[in-house]
């Protein structure tokens, strides 16, 4: 955990808006994820949800709105912001002529891991690949190369995880990595925000629920007292165009 970590709020979005030409993506969406927090963010394809995440994550900048993670300004520290958060998206983000050692290393580097050896050697033995780490990325199969992808984000101990559709291509075991992953990161009291199409799985996995439609945010509660059938009602809300 960081300093920022003290702060009221992992996640705060005021007015967030993002549009694509004439798409809009996020419409005035006001979020706010507390810390030892784990959000199930839910939404029909094209509601904006990794918009959402990538800004977030500072890989995309917002058309207005005010957008905090762990206390910090999106817009005004960048830099501070990427060595708070932990990211999986759509691309794994890995060399795939480096092994997956190697990958776990150069990413250390950057983000000044000083433990670097034991921190690699640890994380490599939690996702399943200790016996894979020699092995060039991309020999590895879509579902080892997803999980080497969560380690990617873990290797710094972010405060704040975002991780878009992670179970997808994981086979049973990278999924039950996934859960204690996201689980262990919530216990810890840092953040974990993540989307998915599972809305069962999601429900039993979080603390929060977010349920975005055509870019606007519907729901925003914790999870206690929340079906299924309650979030499955909001995702067939018509005019679910937009960006994903």
């Amino acid at each position: 955990m960081t300093i920022e970590s003290e702060l009221s709020d992992a996640i705060a979005t005021t007015r967030l808006t993002k549009s694509f030409g004439r798409t809009r993506a996020l419409s005035n969406v006001g979020l706010r994820v507390p810390w030892g927090c784990a959000l199930a963010l839910f939404g029909p394809n094209g509601a904006g949800k990794s918009t959402l995440l990538r800004i977030l994550a500072t890989l995309s900048a917002p058309d207005a709105g005010d957008v905090r993670v762990a206390g910090l300004d999106q817009r005004k520290e960048p830099g501070r912001v990427r060595a708070v958060i932990g990211y999986v998206g759509h691309q794994t983000l890995l060399y795939d002529d480096l092994s997956a050692a190697e990958n776990l290393h150069f990413y250390a580097r950057l983000y000044g891991v000083t433990d670097a050896v034991s921190r690699v050697g640890e994380l490599l033995t939690d996702v399943g690949l200790a016996d894979r780490a020699g092995q060039r990325t991309r020999t590895l199969s879509n579902g080892m190369q997803k999980r080497l992808s969560l380690a990617r984000a873990l290797l710094h101990r972010p405060s704040v995880l975002l991780l878009d559709e992670p179970e997808t291509g994981l086979d049973q075991q990278g999924v039950e990595l996934l859960e204690r992953v996201v689980r262990g990161v919530a216990e810890a009291g840092a953040c974990v925000a993540f989307t998915t199409h599972d809305i069962e799985r999601g429900l039993a996995l979080a603390d929060r629920v977010a349920v975005l439609a055509a870019g606007r945010l519907v729901i925003d509660q914790a999870v206690d007292g929340l079906g299924a059938e309650a979030v499955r009602a909001h995702l067939s809300l018509p005019g679910t165009g937009g960006a994903a």
